[in-house]
């Protein structure tokens, strides 16, 4: 598994997939926030074949990246994980003051050994 999240991130999560229902998360890179991890309602934001699933966290919440992004990070583990402050853009637990974003390390040998990640195909 290449992307795990916290306990205080699977908190707020879950609350958030109670109030909007099954959600996803998407890292598209870019400037400002554009690399932080954004939370949507699952079907409203289409990924394609340019998008990377890492994995699901919290069970079945699936976390895509953009393959450009994937790049950067292929060599590395991803926690999501959740701190105090607004975060720009759309991203759902933006109103409750806080902000989801990434902590990193290096993957295991056995970890890059892993099947690669599974390109988008459209909606998900």
């Amino acid at each position: 598994m290449r992307v795990d999240i916290t306990p205080a991130a699977e908190a707020v999560l879950r609350g958030l997939v109670d109030r909007h229902g099954p959600v996803m998360f998407h890292q598209s890179g870019g400037c400002c926030d554009g690399s932080s991890p954004m939370c949507y309602p699952r079907g409203e934001f289409r990924v394609g074949a340019a998008d990377v699933l890492l994995g699901e966290v919290a069970g079945d919440t699936p976390f895509w990246m953009s393959a450009d992004q994937y790049e950067y990070w292929r060599h590395t583990h991803l926690t999501v994980d959740v701190v105090s402050g607004r975060g720009g853009g759309f991203s759902l637990e933006a109103p409750q003051g806080v902000r989801f974003l990434i902590r990193s390390r290096l993957l295991t040998d056995a970890e890059a050994a892993s099947p690669p990640a599974v390109r988008g195909t459209g909606t998900h």
